[in-house]
């Protein structure tokens, strides 16, 4: 399969869900922005249960990014599969963190002087 190939059948996969991509990124772009207006730094806040709320979103993927795709996770048996899976679980992970650990420091209320 060429390269030309590949990023055609990509770029069908993908078309459905343009909207639904264009509307989590203005989300995240959103509440990153308010977060940063506030005082919020990425390394400067703490927040463990972002961190594992992320971790759990990242594992849900494994039961309904199948269904999303209107597959099995049965299905996922080449090594290649497996890597394009966690690739995605991985993804979907640190999206999380990215909207959740700023949403949570904005729900905190804290101030600059606290973070």
């Amino acid at each position: 399969m060429t390269v030309t190939g590949a990023l055609t059948i990509l770029w069908y996969a993908l078309a459905p869900f343009l909207w639904l991509m264009a509307a989590g990124a203005a989300l995240l772009v959103a509440v990153q922005g308010l977060a940063h207006l506030r005082g919020y730094r990425i390394l400067g806040y703490r927040c463990p249960a972002a961190n594992l709320a992320a971790i759990a979103v990242g594992l849900s993927g494994l039961w309904w990014i199948p269904l999303f795709t209107q597959s099995r996770l049965a299905y996922v048996t080449s090594v290649f599969d497996w890597v394009a899976l966690l690739g995605a679980l991985i993804g979907l992970t640190v999206i999380a963190w990215l909207l959740l650990h700023p949403l949570s420091y904005l729900l905190r209320g804290k101030s600059p002087r606290h973070a």
